[in-house]
C-alpha cells in the first residue's frame, strides 16, 4: 500500500522548470533518506536524487546534476525536487520513495533498497 503522495508534474517545453511535491514523510522519517526515482516507458526505474535527512546531504546522478536539487520542509516534512533546465529525456512517471533502515546512505540508489513509494507524477518535456 502506498504510503506517500506526489504531486506537481506537468507538460512544460523544453528548458522549462517543475518543483514536484511529496507528502506523507512525517517526522517519523527524520533518520531516514529519501530518494526521487524516475520511470519512462519500456526503461528501468532510475534514481535522480537522494537525500539523507540527519545530516542534509545530497546525491545526484550525473544525468540530472546541476539541474535537479531535491530537499525537504521540516516544518511539514513535505519532500520536493526542483527541476530546472528540463529537456525531452526527462519525460517520465516521478516517483517519491523512502528507506528507514540504518546506514541508508551507503546503499545505492536503487528501487530495491527503498521501501515506502507513492503512485507517481507523470512529467512530460516538449522540444
Amino acid at each position: 500500500q502506498d504510503q506517500l503522495l506526489e504531486s506537481g508534474g506537468g507538460s512544460v517545453q523544453a528548458g522549462g522548470s517543475l518543483r514536484l511535491s511529496c507528502a506523507g514523510s512525517t517526522s517519523a522519517y527524520d533518520k531516514c533518506c529519501m530518494a526521487w526515482f524516475r520511470q519512462a516507458p519500456g526503461k528501468q526505474r532510475e534514481g535522480v536524487a537522494r537525500i539523507r535527512f540527519e545530516t542534509r546531504s545530497t546525491y545526484y546522478p550525473d544525468s540530472v546534476k546541476g539541474r535537479f536539487s531535491i530537499s525537504r520542509n521540516n516544518a511539514d516534512a513535505t519532500l520536493f525536487l526542483q527541476m530546472n533546465n528540463l529537456k525531452p529525456e526527462d519525460s517520465a512517471m516521478y516517483y517519491c520513495a523512502a528507506d528507514c533502515r540504518a546506514h541508508c546512505f551507503v546503499r545505492p540508489l536503487t528501487p530495491g533498497n527503498f521501501d515506502v513509494w507513492g503512485q507517481g507524477t507523470q512529467v512530460t518535456v516538449s522540444s
